[in-house]
């Protein structure tokens, strides 16, 4: 019974966090990319999943943002770009669960796997673009700018402010409170 208990908590936690990057990636803070990006808050709910459940939950996360952000607010020119540019950046977004701190480790040495996750999530879902922007994103650069040099300075300058600022409130958040990435064990 507690385990079928536990894992209605975690999908109802994920449904939550898949919301709420919706609502935050709805609210962004520069949206003037012509092809798409944005920098936003939403990798933050991903984050927060992926540290608190493990990254297997952080990347179910990220892959069902990624399709109610492909839904939403669609830019789609192929098929398996929509699946590199949506639930697969945003999957291995969820990859930063991966760099797990113990319980009962210093603030700093947390913040700094947490920072150090964020960063490889970060990283990962600019790969993705990246690789999506030199292969179909190609037409867009301007004229005699290498498409390998247009998709990532393009993608690198949304991406990397979105990860910055997500790792600074994740960093806020975890020291703000630890029971975020770590769920209570007894039953209410």
């Amino acid at each position: 019974m507690k385990n079928s208990r536990t894992r209605l908590i975690i999908m109802v936690e994920i449904a939550m966090m898949v919301a709420l990057a919706a609502i935050l990636d709805y609210f962004t803070f520069l949206k003037f990319w012509i092809q798409g990006g944005s920098v936003s808050l939403a990798m933050v709910p991903i984050f927060l999943m992926a540290f608190r459940r493990g990254w297997k939950v952080g990347v179910l996360t990220g892959v069902l943002f990624g399709f109610v952000n492909m839904i939403i607010q669609p830019f789609i020119v192929h098929w398996l770009q929509a699946l590199l540019d949506y639930p697969i950046a945003f999957g291995l977004a969820g990859l930063a669960g991966l760099l797990v701190s113990k319980p009962g480790q210093s603030a700093l040495t947390q913040s700094l796997f947490v920072a150090g996750g964020v960063l490889i999530g970060g990283l990962l879902r600019f790969l993705t673009h990246f690789g999506a922007g030199v292969v179909w994103f190609g037409e867009y650069a301007p004229e005699g700018t290498p498409v390998v040099v247009y998709s990532f300075t393009y993608n690198l300058s949304y991406m990397l402010p979105g990860t910055l600022l997500s790792m600074v409130i994740m960093v806020l958040l975890i020291n703000a409170s630890k029971r975020l990435i770590q769920p209570q064990k007894k039953a209410a």
